[in-house]
């Protein structure tokens, strides 16, 4: 079983109003020793990694405008999920960070370059976490008034990485870097390529203006369960990131997500795949539920709703509170709405109370509450239900459920034999498939490795 601590550079990520807790510190997101302590804490219970979310505009679906949103801090303000990671790496030596970034909000040349400084600065601890944005506001403030479908964004993203893997794999040969003091040779410009790409978004016919890295790629994730997202992870994703409130949305999604990578030529074990989930515990089952109590209680029904309202593309101020959701369509996270358009574990229709009192804490995801042999129950039998590979675990307060997890859950886990007591030396490739630093020669990106010509590759079906 692998863990990820999921957080983000905001005051109230996953659940709407914590950040009123007396205990809770998000609302020191702006301090860096804040986020050298979560990298400590996540290093100390040997998680995969710090996985950042992000988002580039605010929730204003709900009520149609960012004002409850803004009220109740729901993702507002936030703050870039990159730049803490230098800091947070220098104080660790082996957790791994996996950072949220739109491929709608920069071009591929200096996203590739930021991506290999901070693959050097971490010594190859670092993964990009591919999203094609779903937040109209987000749209708006880029200057697209029309925004894209959801299906076109996911175009743009391939071709997206197209130019990224043409940089970061096709470039810089091995050896160019020469480093000749005598004769004055730094690189050999015969060993530097310019890849010459020139496509329906991106002309980009120069060179990577970095040399490689350890990893050259970042190990990439992905976080899309609908069917164009799963096409896309195919493709590219080595981690996938998924999000159900329920063990059986989230079996379906696995399902379709590993035969969607056999199907394209890929072993099914080259993709990790994390579901979200919420942990609660304490050491005895009643004081992890009166805590559960406490959270629920500093939580917030509008706050929820409008974090809700903005994932899911439907304004939900406009439903009854016992109304259920209904057949809508959606242009922003289309696994979300669907998850929510199932029934619950129970076989109940979800209402939009329910929706509101399951987003309070923990977002999406299960929340399991209990002392550390229930959590560990649960996880197991959540685990065994799903064919998820891990978790990517959300936060309820901030540092304190990340150190209920390092103090509590992870000791438990490791004495059933099923949790890592030790991390394996490396890059955070390696660390996760024990086959080396680079991509494998069955990933996408292999495909434009320096030798090959760039310009020849038939990439037409990308995804």
């Amino acid at each position: 079983m692998r863990f990820n601590a999921f957080v983000m550079n905001t005051v109230s990520h996953l659940s709407p109003g914590l950040w009123r807790h007396p205990d809770d510190r998000t609302p020191d997101y702006t301090d860096l020793d804040y986020w050298i302590e979560i990298a400590r804490i996540a290093e100390s219970a040997y998680f995969d990694a710090v996985f950042i979310a992000d988002v580039l505009g605010t929730y204003d679906v709900y009520g149609g405008d960012d004002r409850e949103a803004l009220r109740r801090g729901t993702q507002t303000p936030v703050g870039d999920p990159i730049l803490a990671v230098s800091a947070m790496a220098a104080a660790t030596e082996h957790v791994g960070f996996g950072i949220t970034t739109n491929t709608e909000a920069e071009h591929p040349v200096p996203h590739a370059r930021r991506f290999t400084t901070l693959d050097h600065l971490t010594k190859g601890r670092v993964g990009w976490n591919v999203v094609t944005g779903y937040l109209p506001s987000a749209e708006r403030n880029m200057g697209r008034t029309t925004p894209l479908a959801h299906d076109e964004r996911y175009d743009r993203a391939d071709e997206y990485l197209e130019v990224a893997y043409k940089l970061w794999e096709g470039s810089w040969e091995d050896d160019a870097v020469v480093l000749d003091r005598e004769r004055g040779v730094f690189a050999d410009p015969d060993k530097v390529h310019h890849i010459g790409h020139h496509g329906e978004h991106f002309d980009v016919p120069g060179i990577h203006v970095s040399q490689p890295s350890p990893q050259r790629t970042p190990v990439v994730f992905q976080a899309g369960a609908s069917p164009r997202g799963i096409a896309f992870a195919a493709g590219n994703a080595e981690a996938v990131f998924v999000a159900a409130p329920t063990a059986a949305v989230v079996a379906d999604q696995v399902r379709r997500i590993r035969a969607a990578v056999t199907d394209a030529g890929r072993p099914a074990d080259s993709v990790v795949i994390y579901a979200m989930a919420t942990i609660v515990t304490a050491p005895t089952g009643e004081e992890a539920r009166a805590k559960y109590e406490d959270y629920v209680a500093h939580s917030t029904t509008e706050g929820a709703l409008a974090l809700m309202s903005g994932w899911m593309g439907v304004d939900l101020s406009g439903y009854d509170l016992d109304q259920p959701l209904g057949d809508v369509q959606s242009n922003a996270v289309q696994s979300h709405l669907a998850a929510f358009q199932n029934r619950t574990a129970s076989g109940d229709i979800w209402r939009i109370r329910d929706i509101a009192a399951w987003g309070a804490v923990g977002g999406v995801g299960p929340v399991m509450v209990g002392s550390p042999a229930e959590v560990a129950d649960a996880l197991q039998e959540f685990q065994e239900t799903t064919g998820v590979d891990g978790f990517n675990c959300a936060q309820a307060i901030i540092p304190g459920t990340l150190e209920d997890i390092a103090e509590h859950v992870v000791p438990e886990l490791q004495s059933r034999g099923v949790y890592p007591t030790s991390y394996t030396e490396g890059t955070l490739r390696h660390k996760l498939f024990g086959r080396g630093d680079r991509l494998p020669d069955s990933h996408r990106g292999s495909r434009y490795r320096v030798g090959g010509d760039l310009s020849t590759i038939d990439d037409s079906k990308r995804g």
